[in-house]
């Protein structure tokens, strides 16, 4: 079970394991208020052991060759996650999801991570089509998307139950043949 990525001089994604379990937990529970406005699951993780069984997923999603979650690394240092949520191979699409401790914003790190996934998604799985989906009200979210070439494509209402409320999310697509690294 081998998969990193160098993106460039400063970040690097590698596929994360049960060793990761303690890295990862830290990391969403120091940035536990900030995540939490968009991200319903980390109020479910409490604990490392939370963390260790979302890594088991992770495990059994790379094993069953359907997509992977990758940790992504800024100087070295965990600082989100990222990952396909599952491979449609009949369809040959996939949406992708990420997540970025609030101490790593405004470096440029998800925008920088979303561009290689999206090129290994067309260049190595041999994928069609990429989709990312954000809350509407997620700007930063939302920004990622647009800066890389992706077409907003529709609006799914009331898609996901946040923090006590309904949230529409924006489904953006990008094709193959738009994709230019």
């Amino acid at each position: 079970m081998v998969f990193s990525h160098k993106v460039n001089e400063d970040i690097a994604l590698k596929l994360l394991t049960q060793q990761d379990a303690d890295e990862v937990f830290r990391l969403t529970d120091e940035s536990r208020e900030y995540l939490r406005e968009w991200l319903p699951w980390v109020d479910f993780t409490k604990s490392v052991s939370d963390s260790r069984n979302f890594l088991l997923s992770v495990q059994e999603q790379w094993a069953a060759n359907n997509g992977f979650q990758a940790g992504i690394c800024y100087r070295n240092e965990l600082a989100g996650v990222i990952g396909f949520h599952e491979v449609n191979w009949a369809n040959k699409s996939s949406s992708l999801g990420y997540w970025l401790a609030e101490g790593f914003q405004g470096k440029g790190i998800m925008t920088e991570a979303c561009r290689a996934m999206v090129s290994i998604a067309f260049e190595q799985y041999g994928l069609n089509r990429v989709e990312i989906r954000a809350a509407a009200e997620n700007h930063k979210s939302r920004a990622i998307p647009e800066r890389l070439g992706f077409k907003e494509e529709g609006r799914v209402r009331q898609s996901e139950w946040v923090n006590n409320h309904f949230v529409d999310h924006v489904i953006y697509g990008i094709l193959k043949e738009e994709w230019a690294t």
